[in-house]
């Protein structure tokens, strides 16, 4: 260092503090923001390093050579500072190639015109050795486009150190530090700079902001050690709360206080078929399911009946305020929970406990008191029907369990959509060879689209239920099937005399009482059954005697994977009865 002016130790002292900062930013690659880091300490350095040459250059050329090269430096720490700033914090979707090459085209223009030797003046328009003090400087005046790169290089700052100034008050306490460090780091060679072009600096031709690279080389060293600046980023954090938003597989949106959609996240697109691209800033009430049920509310609203992609689904809705720092509310949070499954289950439960508890047990009953009596006269031919047919129907009521167990077996794979007219034929076929002396017709083409594997079962019970219980000794049955708007509807329509309105009315109601009950699974399978794919059923009287029951569920392609549905579901009746499974 011998021969040195003591300005020039000093640079090169910067010139270590950020060298090191540098490599230790370096060797922290991949994670997030150490490349451009490591760009913006490596800027730093260079400018800092050719300034200690034209610091020590005896002439003019020499001096204005070293000038030329230090812009290098000068055009990157602005771009480094930007691109360090958005992928650190998290916002590294900005961090793409397009970004990169916008924000590099003023930094190009400045090299290129310095490289050619800036003919026109841009940049600099005269040059001069002004000896002072404290060393010989290069004293120049500038043109129009050092102001500009000036101006750029602030913005790029100041847009840079937005996403720091969030975490200063950040609940995380290493945050913290980093973001204040960071500031620092940043802020002082800021000042230096504007004190220079203000020109509040004394001496002719010094900039102190490569001097300012020293405490800004510490603050950085700072960072990177105490605080662990690359190891302990918010960039996951943040990255990992836009997943849980996006990838949450309920339905959320967020409305302002204005009631107008702010955001909303992919599940509620999908689900209730909103494009997103045209949602945000439309009234809340032309995009959130039943808004105007949710407007006002707060807490947990439901369970409401909804219709989307997956047929019509019960949805718990759970709303909350959003408020700011100073706890006023500035929107709303609705998350839509699809309640199907549990209630389902839960209804489920309460059936077959039904069934057990009293189907069973009356039939076991009626056993057993006919039993005696077989004791008492082994001819007794009544008794002995009376327990053949009972336990004929216990056993029809095991089958039934069996097949309500099966089909909504939560860990069962569903099985793949079945072509509507196979279900229908396979229906029909069935139900002759079961029972020779009814009358099967099939109304009409059956449109061969895929629907549903569960419409099978569906299907079968409503056929063999609508003979079951028809009291003709020929009963018919009449199985139409229509297509209409990626929805199918299967009418199965019979003779017989019909079943108590109570039947459908607790199936309506979804909940079963000691004193309000059906006498049988049969018919809760049906509506089970279409629940599961977000159907309908519904039923109505035949003139002059019967019922026809019609159930309506989305196509194969359209409707869910799984899942059931319950007391959300609607099940429509009308004023008359039903003849199908009790």
């Amino acid at each position: 260092m011998i021969g040195l002016s003591p300005l020039s130790i000093a640079l090169l002292a910067a010139v270590v503090t950020g060298m090191s900062a540098a490599i230790l930013a370096w060797r922290e690659r991949p994670e997030a923001g150490a490349t451009w880091l490591a760009l913006l300490l490596f800027g730093q350095v260079w400018w800092t390093t050719f300034l200690v040459f034209e610091l020590e250059a005896s002439t003019l050329a020499a001096k204005a050579l070293w000038y030329d090269v230090q812009w290098v430096g000068v055009v990157v720490v602005p771009v480094g500072w930007l691109l360090f700033a958005l992928e650190y914090t998290g916002r590294d979707r900005y961090v793409r190639p397009s970004v990169v090459a916008a924000a590099c085209v003023a930094p190009a223009i400045t090299v290129l015109v310095v490289a050619t030797g800036d003919p026109l003046g841009l940049i600099t328009t005269d040059r001069a050795v002004a000896d002072t003090a404290v060393g010989s400087f290069l004293r120049v005046d500038v043109g129009p486009w050092y102001y500009v790169i000036a101006g750029y290089t602030y913005l790029m700052g100041l847009i840079g150190s937005v996403p720091i100034l969030q975490l200063v008050r950040d609940d995380a306490r290493p945050f913290r530090g980093q973001s204040a460090a960071l500031l620092v780091g940043t802020a002082v060679p800021w000042v230096s700079s504007v004190l220079y072009l203000t020109g509040a600096i004394p001496i002719p031709g010094l900039d102190p902001t490569p001097v300012a690279f020293a405490a800004s080389g510490v603050a950085y060293l700072l960072a990177l050690s105490r605080f662990r600046l690359l190891t302990l980023t918010p960039a996951p954090r943040r990255r990992a709360r836009q997943l849980v938003f996006e990838q949450l597989h309920d339905p959320v949106f967020v409305v302002g206080t204005e009631g107008h959609v702010l955001d909303l996240n992919r599940s509620a697109a999908d689900v209730f078929e909103v494009d997103r691209r045209t949602a945000v800033g439309e009234a809340a009430g032309a995009v959130v399911p039943r808004y105007d049920t949710l407007d006002g509310e707060r807490g947990d609203v439901g369970p409401l009946s909804i219709v989307g992609r997956n047929g019509r689904r019960p949805y718990e809705v759970t709303v909350r305020r959003v408020t700011d720092n100073h706890g006023r509310a500035v929107g709303r949070l609705m998350v839509f929970h699809d309640v199907g499954e549990y209630l389902g289950q839960q209804q489920r439960l309460n059936v077959l406990n039904r069934v057990f508890r009293h189907d069973v047990r009356t039939e076991t009953n009626l056993i057993h008191g006919y039993a005696d009596r077989l004791t008492a006269d082994s001819g007794d031919e009544r008794a002995l029907s009376v327990v053949k047919e009972s336990a004929s129907r216990i056993l029809d009521l095991s089958e039934r369990t069996r097949t309500a167990s099966e089909l909504f077996d939560p860990v069962s794979e569903p099985e793949p959509p079945v072509a509507l007219s196979a279900v229908v034929e396979e229906a029909a076929a069935d139900l002759r060879e079961e029972f020779p002396d009814a009358r099967v017709s099939i109304d009409g083409d059956v449109p061969d689209v895929p629907v549903p594997s569960t419409l099978r079962v569906v299907a079968a019970n409503l056929c063999s239920n609508a003979v079951e219980h028809d009291d003709a000794d020929a009963p018919s049955v009449w199985i139409e099937a229509t297509v209409a708007n990626g929805w199918v509807e299967v009418s199965v329509a019979d003779d017989g005399p019909g079943i108590d309105p109570a039947e459908y009315e607790v199936l309506a109601q979804g909940t079963e009482t000691p004193l309000e009950h059906g006498s049988g699974i049969g018919l809760w399978i049906v509506k089970w059954g279409i629940d599961e794919v977000g159907g309908s059923v519904s039923f109505a009287e035949r003139e002059p005697r019967g019922t026809a029951v019609t159930v309506s569920v989305p196509t194969g392609d359209a409707a869910p994977a799984g899942g059931e549905e319950s007391a959300g579901a609607e099940t429509h009746a009308s004023a008359g009865s039903a003849g199908t499974g009790r």
